[in-house]
């Protein structure tokens, strides 16, 4: 389970329910490196004891949330409800699909919808085009907000307060050779992607994938998702793909934007 300083921590907070933190530990502790975790392997990735463990997952079975062969675990595809929700009740999802499948169509790359969430970004919505690169990217995929362009998007528009916790919670992780690996440059940073309008990032946060991202404006001017595009230096130089992708991607963004309430000040 993540870690929480001493004083801050929820559980002080009276309205704060326990049991259901840990249940959803439980559930983000099934991933593509082990998707079919035994009780135990459950309790050593949680930190939770065993017989804490097996209630929780007693209870999920129940709900229809998880699955059980002999001594193994797995989720049930009752789980995908709860993206569903999310992607139905976001007007933001609803609304970037058109400008996303436009992006494709005029780039023919893959183009995504990304949204802000913790340290990392979120991929809420796709149109793939072909397979990019050795990521396994889908709606629900994380990464990394520091070396990605999508990451950088969103933070170069956050409030000031937001880019402080990201970057006081960010483990600057040397991904590749090029990456940005300390808060310092990434401000520098940031500032540019403000002064250009969009980000783009190369073999940052893997070796050959070009990406570029702008922002999308809720009412209030704050950056509450990205539109993306991805290539690869096997089809683009960093140069090549700017020319192709860069205003396409930021003049969706901005009628996207305009789409959401947005009114340049």
């Amino acid at each position: 389970m993540p870690e929480i300083e001493p004083g801050n921590s929820p559980g002080n907070d009276r309205d704060f329910i326990q049991s259901i933190e840990r249940g959803f530990a439980v559930l983000h502790a099934f991933d593509d490196k082990d998707p079919n975790p035994t009780l135990a392997e459950l309790a050593a990735k949680t930190g939770l004891s065993r017989p804490a463990v097996r209630r929780i997952l007693l209870t999920l079975q129940k709900l229809g949330y998880v699955t059980s062969r002999g001594t193994r675990w797995s989720l049930t595809p009752r789980v995908l409800s709860i993206g569903r929700h999310y992607t139905e009740s976001h007007a933001l999802v609803d609304s970037a699909l058109p400008r996303l499948v436009e992006i494709a169509e005029h780039t023919t790359e893959s183009a995504s919808l990304g949204v802000l969430d913790g340290t990392e970004v979120v991929y809420a919505a796709r149109v793939p085009v072909r397979r990019i690169m050795s990521i396994n990217v889908s709606v629900g995929t994380r990464v990394p907000a520091y070396a990605t362009s999508m990451g950088r998007a969103l933070l170069a528009w956050a409030p000031s307060e937001v880019v402080d916790r990201v970057l006081d919670e960010t483990r600057f992780d040397r991904l590749t050779s090029a990456t940005i690996d300390n808060p310092d440059d990434l401000r520098t940073e940031l500032a540019e992607v403000r002064t250009r309008g969009y980000a783009i990032t190369a073999a940052e946060l893997e070796d050959g994938l070009i990406s570029i991202a702008a922002p999308v404006f809720d009412p209030s001017g704050y950056a509450v998702g990205v539109l993306a595009c991805s290539t690869s230096t096997g089809r683009h130089t960093p140069a090549s793909f700017r020319d192709l992708a860069a205003k396409r991607v930021t003049d969706c963004a901005e009628r996207l934007s305009i789409e959401l309430g947005y009114r340049r000040r």
